[in-house]
C-alpha cells in the first residue's frame, strides 16, 4: 500500500512562522515527517514554535530570525539551513503584511512596504532557496502564500497595495514555475480566504463580518484552523510532481462567485 504525502527527512522552510497560518502549515508538514525551519523576525516566538513542533511531532527543527526585505539576511538564512541540514526540499513563502486604508489615502510608504514584503520578499527567498539548494539538487517544492485578494477586489476593507502585491505573487508563481520546471522544481501558490487566527477571531466574529460571510461566501463561514493544511501538503508532496504554476484558492468558494 502506497503512503501518500510522506515527507520524512525532507527539509521545509516556512517564513512568517511565528503565528497564525504559518505555524499551522509548519505543523502539518511536521506531522508528515518534515524537518521544519521556522523563519520570522521575532526570535522569541520562532524559538517557541520550533521547540513545540519538535516536542509534539518528534522532528528536527531550526529557528532563524530573518527580515525578508534584507537580501543579505535571506542569503545568510539559507546558508544556515544548508549548513545544518544540507538540503531544502520545501519552501512555504508565508511572510506578509497588510495595509488597510482607502486607496486615495494610501501613502507611498505603505505601498512600497507592501510590495517589498509580500511580493519582493517572496521573490528574495525563492531566489535564494532555488539558487543555493533546489536547482543544484534538481528538486524542490515552492509554495507561495498569495490570497484570494490576489485574484479579486473587495469592498469590505480598502487594501489596494495588498491586492497589488498578492496579484503579483500569483503571476510570479506562474513565472517561476515556467522557468524552474526544467529543474524538477514545482512552484504553486495557495490563495487563502479569511481564516480564524488569534489575530482575526474577534474581527471575523463581529456582526459585520458574519453578515458578510452569509452574503459573499458560498459556505457562509470563514476558514477554521487546519483547513489550509491539506492544500499545503498536496503542493509539498513528491506525488504532486505534475502540478505547477497553479494558484489554489482555499476560500469557501468566495472567488467562485
Amino acid at each position: 500500500m502506497k503512503k501518500y504525502f510522506n515527507l520524512k527527512d525532507q527539509v521545509a522552510i516556512v517564513t512568517g512562522c511565528s503565528t497564525g497560518l504559518g505555524v499551522q502549515m509548519a505543523k502539518a508538514l511536521a506531522n508528515q515527517g518534515a524537518k521544519i525551519v521556522a523563519v520570522a523576525r521575532r526570535q522569541n516566538l520562532i524559538d517557541e514554535v520550533a521547540a513545540k513542533i519538535s516536542e509534539e511531532y518528534g522532528v528536527e527543527t531550526l529557528a532563524i530570525r530573518c527580515d525578508i526585505t534584507d537580501t543579505a539576511a535571506v542569503e545568510e538564512m539559507v546558508d544556515k539551513v544548508l549548513d545544518k541540514f544540507g538540503r531544502v526540499d520545501i519552501l512555504i513563502n508565508n511572510a506578509g503584511t497588510g495595509a488597510v486604508a482607502p486607496a486615495e489615502d494610501i501613502t507611498d510608504e505603505q505601498f512600497n512596504n507592501e510590495m517589498n514584503i509580500d511580493l519582493f520578499g517572496s521573490f528574495r527567498v525563492a531566489r535564494a532557496v532555488a539558487k543555493k539548494a533546489m536547482i543544484p539538487a534538481k528538486y524542490g517544492r515552492v509554495i507561495n502564500i498569495a490570497s484570494m485578494y490576489g485574484l479579486v477586489g473587495n469592498k469590505i476593507a480598502g487594501s489596494a497595495p495588498y491586492h497589488a502585491a498578492k496579484g503579483g505573487v500569483v503571476n510570479l508563481t506562474r513565472a517561476l514555475a515556467s522557468e524552474w520546471g526544467k529543474y524538477n522544481i514545482t512552484v504553486n501558490s495557495i490563495c487563502p480566504g479569511y481564516f480564524y487566527t488569534d489575530l482575526t477571531r474577534d474581527t471575523l466574529n463581529s456582526d459585520f463580518f458574519q453578515a458578510n460571510a452569509k452574503t459573499m461566501i458560498p459556505e457562509e463561514r470563514y476558514g477554521e484552523e487546519g483547513e489550509l493544511d491539506t492544500a499545503a501538503l498536496f503542493l509539498a508532496a513528491k506525488e504532486s510532481s505534475y502540478v505547477t504554476g497553479v494558484n489554489l484558492a482555499v476560500d469557501g468558494g468566495y472567488t467562485a462567485m
